[in-house]
Formats: C-alpha cells, structure tokens, sequence
C-alpha cells in the first residue's frame, strides 16, 4: 500500500497538512518587504538566501480571524510545479506518514473545497490537506509574477 508524508501544521487552531515532498523547509517568521500591485493574498516577499518568495496569508484565503505576524510564528517554503512561496502559518506541529488509502478526497464532503487535496484522521483528530496546486488562483499567480519581476 502506498503512503504519503504530511506536514501537519496549525492555523488559528485548526490543523492542516501539506504533502511533505511539497515542502521545501520551515522557518521562523520574519520581517516582510510590501510589494506593490500582489494580489491581496500575498502579505510580501521574503529574501531567502538569495531567492525572492511571495508569503501568501492562508488566514485570508481560509476566512480566519487576521492577525499580524507573531514572533513565534512560522513561514513553511513549499514549492508547485510552477512557483516557490512560503506560507504564513502559526506552528508546524509533526510529520506525519498516512496510507494513500487513508486520504477522503475534499469533495466526496462538501463542495467548494478545492483548495483542498483531501481528509485524513490522526490520533489528535481530523486533518485537512491542502492542494498547492489550487491555492492561488490563476489570475493571483499572473500578479505575483508580474509584480516579482518588477522587484
């Protein structure tokens, strides 16, 4: 049966997840540059290490409760296939192995997820995992680009 390795991380606590081989790593948070004409969702771009990434605030994309960024807080670096961002999250909580079989497909429970990869159970309760695929809609990724390039 095959697995697949989960970033469980948390956000105003709720428990989300990432495909680990999406990941990149995890960070603390720190200070933010504003960029100009991004898309509401990008709250700026981190220099790490030479390379330039949006920060996407999940809370807005979620419709959490907004916040600032909080000194304990977490930047985790993933990569899609077609651009590298980091995500403001509160805490990254474990990694986590899961049969393949495991995960229920987001929409099989309600509609309007697709954000949304999938379902699985932990021990410490349900857990949503998120599709980076689908995160940024094609238009938010067109601006982000356009407004990196003029970085």
């Amino acid at each position: 049966m095959d697995t697949i390795h989960l970033l469980i991380f948390a956000l105003d606590g709720k428990r989300y997840a990432l495909r680990l081989d999406q990941v990149t790593r995890v960070i603390r948070a720190a200070a933010l540059t504003p960029i100009p004409h991004a898309p509401d969702i990008v709250l700026g771009i981190l220099d790490l290490q030479g390379e330039v990434l949006p920060v996407i605030n999940l809370r807005k994309r979620f419709r959490l409760p907004e916040r600032g960024i909080g000194s304990e807080d977490q930047f985790v670096v993933a990569r899609t296939d077609r651009l590298a961002l980091a995500l403001h999250v509160d805490a990254t909580e474990a990694v986590c192995e899961q049969a393949e079989g495991a995960l229920v497909p987001a929409d099989g429970i309600i509609t309007g997820t697709e954000f949304l990869a999938g379902v699985t159970r932990t021990p410490d309760g349900l857990v949503l995992i998120h599709d980076l695929d689908t995160l940024l809609f094609p238009d938010e990724e067109a601006q982000i680009r356009a407004a990196l390039e003029q970085v």
